[in-house]
């Protein structure tokens, strides 16, 4: 009975629909930290976070997908901050701000919002496609990667996981860790290709 429960205790979680919703333990790795300007000029730094689960969200105005997805980020953000959660928004536009803020102030977001940058992108493998959204567990670590449009019970069902799980000793990342190849990639149904990138 011991090793049945520690084997359980091992496995990663699923979600009722069978598919994994995160990566064990074990297996995940480092999220890049960065350093990016909010609206008001405010720079924000990843390791702000420290000790909170975080979906991370590179998304841009004109994707039809993050336009799916925001609402259901907004709807988390006032559900879950109490838990110590949090949803930062890398806008990934190329106009910047000019495109950004009037579209952050029409929907009301709710969590905050940077402008992101190819630098930023190549330290999470390359942005090619919005939405990519990297849930982030409460050690720096990502646990989950979904890339394009998913679904919401996907999403909530990492976030309960991992808003229920314990800090641990933060762990140095090995040299070269980056978030490309994380695994447990969610492919969702539509994703849209950033202007200019090839497929």
């Amino acid at each position: 009975m011991a090793l049945l429960l520690g084997i359980v205790a091992c496995a990663p979680r699923q979600t009722a629909r069978g598919g994994v919703s995160v990566k064990p333990e074990e297996s995940r790795k480092k999220a890049p930290e960065f350093t990016l300007k909010d609206v008001h000029g405010n720079a924000v730094h990843l390791s702000d976070f420290k000790g909170k689960v975080v979906l991370l969200d590179f998304w841009a105005t004109w994707c039809g997908p993050c336009v799916i997805e925001i609402p259901w980020f907004m709807e988390f953000q006032r559900k879950y901050k109490d838990r110590g959660f949090e949803v930062l928004g890398v806008a990934m536009d190329d106009d910047g701000w000019k495109s950004v803020t009037p579209y952050v102030e029409k929907r009301k977001f709710n969590y905050r919002v940077v402008l992101g940058d190819d630098l930023t992108g190549d330290q999470y493998g390359g942005i090619e496609a919005l939405p990519s959204t990297y849930v982030i567990d409460r050690n720096g670590k990502i646990a989950a990667v979904h890339i394009g449009l998913s679904k919401k019970e996907e999403f909530e069902d990492a976030i309960q996981i991992l808003l229920d799980s314990p800090v641990h000793a933060a762990a140095q990342s090995a040299p070269g860790d980056s978030a490309a190849g994380h695994g447990a990639v969610r492919a969702g149904a539509h994703a849209d290709r950033r202007p200019g990138s090839h497929s």
